[in-house]
């Protein structure tokens, strides 16, 4: 598959690369990464002709948002797409500690949940000033719903319906200032919710849609086809499990989950491809999907995730993983070599 292609949203016009990159590795997740590491990742990056650039201002607690904005300021601002994210502002703490929601060092600002039309307003602002860019392509909104808040779900569903936070959204895709809107999650029915309330331009489902699991693709995925809601795959890896480091919901990956990754990885292996190459470029054939953005720590992460996405596979493969009742018999798969 090639780095360079590109799929205009079916609302807005936004053109946007099948594959991007996201960045909250670089805010030090799980993995401590220097300045000077984020800076070459973002530069190779470049060079390698990614152009789509995911972040949030939780990531690294301001951090992520920083080294991103830094590396691109000076790049063509046509040249590139950024999304980030609201729904949480950040408040200078002095107790902030490394290891803090899995951030090795976080800048000492703490995330503050907040969906309301000024929160929201705020959160934008505070980005465009953390990035130093006078623009944001994509504004998601980040962790709503119930897996995320518990029994203060409807709370923070509120202020995103009578709070204004979804009317926010709208003003400032409607006045230009940015070019898309929608939600930044890692689970289904919250994305269904609120496209019952609001219309969506595309969302970023992290985790929900990959190699490993398919329980979105109906209703959800179907929906969004019908509806013009273009999804972003984030987490094609599922935290890691199918990279190979165990990892699975941001946790230790259980049993079942390691028992299946291992047939899979086995029936791949028997096509010679590599399991992490068939999960970056499975989820790109639904309709729905319109990109993929695997993290990236440092470069040599990075070119290879690249490479992986490159990789040709067989329909072969595609046909021996359904056969096996591994992936949905029903979700479509990539057309590769015959």
């Amino acid at each position: 598959m090639d780095v360079t292609q590109r799929l205009t949203l079916p609302r807005g016009g936004l053109s946007l690369p099948c594959i991007g990159m996201g960045c909250a590795p670089l805010g030090g997740l799980y993995q401590p990464v220097s300045e000077a590491q984020a800076r070459a990742t973002l530069d190779g990056a470049w060079d390698a002709g990614v152009r789509f650039f995911d972040t949030a201002p939780f990531y690294g607690y301001t951090q992520s948002e920083h080294r991103l904005g830094a590396a691109l300021r000076q790049r063509p601002r046509k040249e590139f797409v950024i999304s980030t994210k609201v729904g949480r502002l950040m408040r200078p703490d002095a107790s902030v500690r490394a290891g803090d929601d899995g951030f090795c060092s976080p800048l000492p600002f703490r995330p503050h949940y907040d969906y309301t039309y000024d929160g929201v307003l705020r959160s934008h602002d505070d980005s465009l000033q953390r990035l130093g860019l006078e623009c944001i392509d994509i504004l998601f909104v980040h962790d709503i719903g119930r897996v995320t808040h518990g029994e203060m779900d409807q709370q923070y569903w509120r202020q995103l319906t009578d709070g204004g936070g979804f009317r926010a959204l709208d003003e400032l895709r409607a006045s230009g200032q940015v070019k898309a809107v929608g939600l930044g999650v890692n689970e289904c029915e919250i994305v269904l919710r609120a496209m019952a309330e609001f219309d969506l331009d595309c969302t970023l489902l992290a985790g929900r849609y990959t190699l490993l699991e398919q329980a979105s693709l109906s209703p959800l995925l179907d929906l969004c086809a019908v509806r013009g809601n273009a999804v972003v795959i984030g987490g094609p890896f599922n935290s890691g499990v199918l990279a190979g480091n165990g990892k699975f919901n941001y946790a230790d990956a259980p049993t079942e989950i390691l028992e299946r990754v291992a047939r899979l990885d086995a029936i791949c292996r028997e096509f010679k491809v590599p399991l992490q190459a068939a999960a970056l470029q499975f989820p790109l054939a639904h309709p729905a999907v319109a990109s993929c953005i695997p993290g990236g720590q440092d470069l040599a992460q990075l070119k290879q995730n690249l490479d992986w996405f490159a990789t040709m596979i067989p329909n072969a493969l595609w046909t021996a993983l359904q056969g096996a009742g591994l992936i949905d018999a029903r979700a479509p798969v990539p057309k590769g070599a015959a």
